[in-house]
């Protein structure tokens, strides 16, 4: 079932059949309130309507000593500066708790990929109303994931995103099936295709993760061929420099590019269920 999100200025974006290939765009953690919102203003530059994701937290990072983000209170209090900038907000949520305080600036709250069977976490981001987009875990089968989407749909709420990033294959590598999109797909909710996540190589640096950017761009034309809804990339200005996830970020002067092919695509009408 399509999924509408109200923007802070005004419009709407819209996830499903028939609507534009959407995008959610930003880097992996929140560095700075000046980074975050220089970035959400580059994207809009190049691909608005959008929604701006990044995180407060990093709470699964490889390594103890990793950067993980400002917290709760002040990851949130920058988050509204974008939104009062006229950006619709993603950000990630750990514990059932986080929930209801990140809802009073997000407009997604999104579950992490290891979380995505975690009852109580469901349920408490679903009562918030809010759109709600699950990253499908590494190790969960496509056809298996709308069992977390009933359990937010359980409390009334039905703005539910599925998001692919990507299935563990052996230590420190990810593989991407395409077969999954379809399934997720055949569920009703909409789906988001994660093209910098699925190339991650988990704990493959040793006490980070690595990366293969070089795939992100076929993998990500593939995904909207087979029918996808949104695309999901991390951006960043200078991926070497990231905090964290640079690895497997999409350099930020290749993303008008890569937007432009991918929408081409999607306009094709290639992708129906």
């Amino acid at each position: 079932m399509p999924v509408e999100l109200a923007t802070p200025s005004g419009g709407t974006i819209r996830f499903g059949p028939g609507a534009p290939l959407a995008l959610i765009a930003g880097p992996c953690v929140i560095e700075s309130e000046e980074h975050v919102l220089f970035l959400a203003r580059e994207i809009a530059g190049i691909a608005a309507p959008f929604v701006f994701k990044a995180s407060f937290d990093k709470a699964n990072r490889s390594s103890g000593s990793s950067y993980r983000g400002p917290g709760l209170k002040e990851g949130l209090r920058i988050l509204s500066r974008v939104k009062a900038a006229g950006f619709p907000v993603l950000t990630d949520i750990h514990e059932p708790s986080q929930a209801g305080p990140a809802a009073e600036v997000a407009d997604v709250l999104q579950i992490p990929a290891f979380l995505c069977r975690q009852t109580d976490l469901l349920v408490e981001a679903g009562r918030t109303g809010r759109v709600v987009n699950i990253k499908k875990g590494q190790s969960v089968a496509p056809h298996d994931i709308h069992l977390a989407a009933e359990k937010i749909a359980s409390t009334g709420n039905c703005r539910i995103l599925l998001t692919e990033r990507g299935t563990s294959f052996g230590y420190n590598n990810l593989v991407v099936d395409m077969r999954g999109l379809v399934e997720m797909r055949r569920t009703g909710w909409p789906v988001v295709f994660d093209a910098t996540h699925s190339v991650q190589t988990p704990g493959g640096a040793g006490q980070t993760s690595g990366g293969r950017p070089e795939f992100i761009e076929p993998l990500a034309r593939a995904a909207v061929a087979v029918g996808i809804d949104a695309i999901f990339v991390e951006v960043h200005e200078a991926p070497g420099r990231a905090l964290s996830d640079g690895a497997n970020a999409l350099p930020l002067d290749r993303l008008g590019d890569l937007l432009n092919c991918l929408r081409g695509i999607h306009d094709l009408g290639l992708n129906r269920v």
